[in-house]
């Protein structure tokens, strides 16, 4: 049976690398799949993962049907095993449910991968979506840690240094030119807005006991 796979986390626990490599992983058995991937940090059509894997895919806009898209491929005589899904998080409601009619009426694998929650600690619409519609939701097992040394678990963003809690939910930073930028936090200090920068300068460190 096919089914509908979320893979979920923060930034920087490797769901890129691990889309890569369940998309290698499906190949090297002889099936063939298709990539996507929607507002990649590194530009268009392409998968790219921190550690410097990247393979080109199918960028996915809002007017992207998928089930026309798959049925497409299918009717030109071309095989369609599975799909890999990167970025998941920015696709639309529709989209997922598009995704899922794939599975339960094409009898294909999807495999999603993306962030739950935004910079202010809430849903992204297709990330709800696939919560609600998954076959099985995988907690990807890498987990960054905050600068403090706590497993992280919330995604901030920044601009121009400063921590921000409003504003669009979809902004595309990390980029060499970007003011904006993003740091994956513990819940503590995610909520004391306490950045790995504002902990540089203004956190001063812990004396040695035996110091006066």
């Amino acid at each position: 049976m096919a089914e509908l796979t979320y893979f979920t986390g923060p930034m920087d626990c490797g769901k890129s690398t691990l889309a890569l490599q369940v998309a290698y992983t499906e190949s090297h058995a002889g099936r063939q799949g298709r990539l996507f991937t929607m507002l990649d940090r590194s530009g268009s059509s392409v998968i790219t993962s921190r550690i410097g894997l990247s393979a080109p895919a199918i960028e996915v806009t809002e007017e992207l049907d998928f089930w026309r898209e798959v049925v497409s491929e299918l009717t030109a005589g071309r095989r369609v095993d599975f799909l890999v899904c990167d970025e998941a998080q920015f696709y639309s409601r529709a989209h997922i449910d598009q995704l899922a009619r794939i599975v339960d009426e094409l009898q294909i694998d999807v495999f999603c991968f993306g962030i739950l929650t935004d910079f202010r600690t809430e849903l992204f619409p297709a990330s709800q979506r696939l919560v609600e519609l998954c076959d099985r939701m995988e907690m990807l097992q890498v987990r960054p840690r905050c600068w403090c040394g706590e497993p992280a678990t919330h995604n901030a963003r920044t601009v121009g240094g400063v921590m921000v809690t409003e504003g669009s939910q979809v902004v595309v930073g990390d980029t060499d030119a970007a003011e904006v930028a993003y740091q994956v936090l513990c819940r503590r200090h995610h909520r004391r807005r306490v950045t790995a920068q504002v902990a540089a300068v203004t956190l001063s460190p812990e004396p040695l006991p035996f110091e006066s």
